[in-house]
């Protein structure tokens, strides 16, 4: 990521940048960039400014549930809101998703690294949008033993607002992994006979 953030002026920039040409239907508020992406508010109505002033996105309104408490009840009204999207007609815009979506920010040890406090790790493997192969059932499998859940949620989190991309993750104990393994699990299956990379293998998995 810090090679991408000079080039591209800073970190915050290319993770917005990788958010919207990563989520191309979506529509975000302020607060969600900045939610998403993990940098500051006004940070983000920086970055969205310049990215609006440039034309790679768009302001487009849409209609948002917003749930309001009556003296009585709760009341659920549609709200009118002002999002940005990413603009389709950018005359740059294909050689820029080809570039930011192939440099991939995060290297095999720095998946490890962000990982390295959730629990006992056994098994990490990255496969989907860490490798570009966007049908791939999961991103991120994850075997190991006390797993904290808030700690991990967090560092699933900083993973996603440098990836630009929510993540598809499955955890599981050591011996829930392997009588999976052992019964041909069709998601564990699905993961492992296609392309995929092992960042932690303390289980000695065998590359097939």
């Amino acid at each position: 990521m810090k090679i991408l953030g000079k080039l591209f002026g800073s970190d915050s920039r290319v993770k917005i940048l990788r958010l919207f040409l990563f989520n191309p239907d979506g529509v975000f508020e302020n607060a969600e960039v900045a939610s998403r992406a993990r940098v500051y508010s006004s940070t983000a109505r920086r970055e969205i400014a310049l990215l609006s002033r440039v034309g790679l996105i768009k302001r487009k309104y849409f209609y948002r549930e917003v749930v309001r408490k009556s003296p009585s009840r709760f009341v659920a009204k549609r709200k009118r809101v002002a999002g940005w999207t990413l603009n389709e007609k950018f005359y740059y815009l294909g050689a820029l998703q080809s570039f930011l979506l192939g440099a991939t920010p995060l290297r095999e040890n720095d998946v490890a690294k962000r990982l390295e406090r959730v629990g006992r790790l056994k098994l990490v493997i990255i496969a989907g949008a860490f490798l570009q192969d966007f049908n791939s059932r999961v991103d991120l499998l994850i075997v190991g033993d006390s797993i904290k859940k808030l700690v991990l949620e967090n560092a699933i989190k900083n993973i996603e607002a440098e990836l630009g991309k929510e993540l598809r993750y499955a955890v599981f104990s050591t011996s829930d992994f392997e009588y999976r393994l052992n019964v041909y699990d069709k998601l564990i299956r699905d993961v492992l006979d296609y392309p995929h990379q092992k960042v932690v293998n303390r289980l000695n998995l065998s590359k097939t």
